[in-house]
């Protein structure tokens, strides 16, 4: 089993206490993340929708997919059928598997870092940032890239409310960064 899905369930009921919930099935926790990349400054380059693809793999532990236009916007000169981005979305052990490489290897080895920040809530209780670039992961081989780009990371809770989302991200070791919320 995951180290972090260990965590949690250890500080399920302190959550539970905190947060004044009094059925246990209704503690919020991670229900799935997902990592996305635009890539529509790579529209007519396979090779680099490709490298993209290859390098959200290794990072996320699962085969990425390609996004494809829909429909055609000539203001952004794309094309129906054209690919304009990657995403994959993890769930269960290789969520929590993620989710642990993230708050304990790759965020801690962006440069100037003091945390994420605390405006990346829905409302609904899913929480968004992103990242500046894919080398802060120990999984991308520097040799491989063709080109530095960046990511979103969305993570998707079961909580209701951005309260109930930012204490079970807190608790589960997400470093957000010194200010009010």
């Amino acid at each position: 089993m995951a180290r972090l899905k260990d965590k949690y369930l250890a500080l399920k009921s302190e959550l539970q206490a905190d947060l004044g919930i009094k059925n246990p099935m209704q503690t919020p926790q991670l229900d799935k993340i997902v990592i996305s990349v635009g890539a529509g400054f790579a529209m007519k380059d396979n090779k680099l929708i490709q490298n993209i693809e290859d390098t959200i793999t290794a990072i996320a532990g699962q085969k990425a997919s390609t996004v494809i236009a829909k429909k055609s916007v000539a203001g952004f000169k794309v094309r129906e059928g054209m690919p304009v981005g990657i995403r994959v979305t993890l769930r269960g052990e290789k969520m929590y598997d993620f989710f642990d490489r993230l708050v304990s290897i790759a965020l801690p080895r962006v440069k100037d870092f003091r945390g994420v920040p605390r405006n990346g809530f829905d409302g609904r209780g899913n929480y968004n940032f992103g990242l500046q670039e894919q080398l802060i992961f120990t999984e991308v081989n520097y040799d491989s890239i063709m080109q530095i780009h960046g990511m979103n990371i969305t993570v998707v809770t079961t909580a209701q409310t951005d309260k109930a989302s930012f204490a079970l991200l807190e608790k589960m070791g997400m470093p957000f960064s010194k200010g009010s919320k």
